[in-house]
């Protein structure tokens, strides 16, 4: 009797022991892209976001084979448009009611961005326009549709100007959602997210200080091909057509470094200098190498009298190339 009961309760702790079981969590949820205006009707293409610990969501990233010079896309021009009517509604997401800003506007915010990619790439923006994972774009929940915001990341120190023509995301943490070639630029691709810090572009003042009012500088022609999806045909022709619309800039490069730190420190000194600002200097980081490079300037003429300044003040000679 007594062995019958010791056997009992061995069994018993066995079966304790063996109960404890790991199990993964579940798949974030599906994103969803159709919230809901105030009037009941789903408005275009914005984006519902998971927040998940980093690196790619679900089955969205890089295509199979990128462009490999898209530091050399330039950002994002501003200009002065029209606000698209149908952005300035309010509109419902996740159970929250956003209320769009009709006109423009200061604005300055930090906090979270994100990047979305190849999962979006060929779709309608919310603005009606077909988002191009390659061109200088983002998402935001109130900015009005088109707008333009100068973003950085101050972690590196880099920045970028893109244009709002989307929607998204929807979580708290979140404050934008960038192109593939935006978050490349600021070097957040491969954590999926990081906190930036966001302020409205003055489209009227950029022109000024700047001297020009061109349009916005789209993907060049090769990256065009390649980042077209195969799926959407009609798609193809409005993304195509538009990138071959770009003008002809000039850029100014004033080194080539294999350190980003001296790259960086070269970057400082023609700021102190006031030979450029720091939206007109960008890094550019192609087969391993950092090249310095001010612009995009509308003439040769401009380019040449910056080159000029360089070389007199810092005894540099920089190279002048088109876009």
């Amino acid at each position: 009797m007594h062995k019958i009961i010791l056997s009992l309760f061995i069994a018993t702790l066995l079966t304790a022991c063996g109960g404890q079981q790991t199990t993964r969590p579940a798949p974030p949820l599906e994103r969803e892209s159709t919230p809901q205006s105030s009037s009941g009707q789903t408005t275009p293409s914005a984006q519902a976001e998971v927040d998940t610990p980093g690196g790619y969501y679900m089955d969205d990233g890089p295509e199979a084979n990128p462009p490999s010079n898209l530091d050399e896309i330039p950002d994002a021009v501003p200009k002065q448009e029209v606000i698209h009517p149908p952005a300035t509604r309010p509109y419902q997401a996740l159970g929250e009611t956003y209320v769009p800003m009709k006109s423009y506007q200061p604005f300055k915010q930090a906090g979270v961005a994100s990047w979305y990619g190849k999962r979006f790439h060929g779709r309608k923006t919310a603005n009606g326009e077909v988002y191009n994972m390659y061109a200088m774009t983002a998402a935001h929940p109130t900015l009005p549709l088109p707008s333009y915001v100068k973003v950085t990341n101050p972690s590196n120190g880099r920045t970028v100007i893109v244009r709002v023509n989307d929607r998204g995301p929807f979580k708290h943490s979140r404050i934008i959602d960038l192109s593939y070639a935006a978050a490349h630029k600021l070097r957040i691709l491969d954590k999926g997210s990081a906190r930036v810090e966001i302020e409205a572009v003055d489209a009227e003042r950029y022109a000024s200080q700047n001297k020009q009012a061109a349009p916005e500088p789209q993907s060049v022609e090769a990256i065009a091909s390649s980042s077209t999806p195969s799926n959407t045909t009609s798609s193809n022709s409005a993304s195509s057509s538009s990138l071959q619309t770009t003008l002809q800039q000039f850029f100014v490069q004033v080194g080539a470094f294999k350190l980003e730190a001296n790259a960086s420190a070269l970057k400082q000194k023609i700021q102190n200098l006031g030979i450029a600002n720091g939206q007109d200097i960008n890094h550019v980081y192609n087969s391993q190498i950092y090249r310095l490079k001010l612009g995009p300037y509308a003439s040769r003429n401009k380019a040449s009298q910056i080159a000029a300044d360089i070389k007199q003040r810092l005894n540099i000679n920089s190279i002048i190339h088109t876009q």
